[in-house]
């Protein structure tokens, strides 16, 4: 896939959840220098989404499924990522 991480993480999130609202920051600038920083200014996010598919799940489960969704990202290609997922009007 070409393009940025995040651009690569939007797609695939958006395709999994329909998400009514995406934010992904980039948090990279923070950790600059730290562990986990590789240098790319692509290693720590923070996605924000809300979409109806979370409706049954709880916090945990809810973070474990954007996980799930981005694949190999995490953990391979990103550092670290927060995740805060809710449902349209929660």
């Amino acid at each position: 896939m070409s393009g940025t991480v995040t651009d690569e993480m939007h797609d695939l999130l958006t395709g999994a959840f329909a998400p009514t609202r995406l934010a992904i920051i980039n948090d990279s600038a923070k950790h600059h220098g730290h562990m986990g920083d590789d240098g790319s200014g692509e290693s720590h996010f923070t996605i924000e989404i809300e979409a109806a598919a979370f409706a049954s799940m709880n916090r945990l489960a809810r973070q474990r499924a954007v996980i799930a969704a981005l694949g190999d990202i995490v953990g391979q290609r990103v550092h670290a990522v927060a995740i805060k997922a809710g449902v349209p009007a929660e």
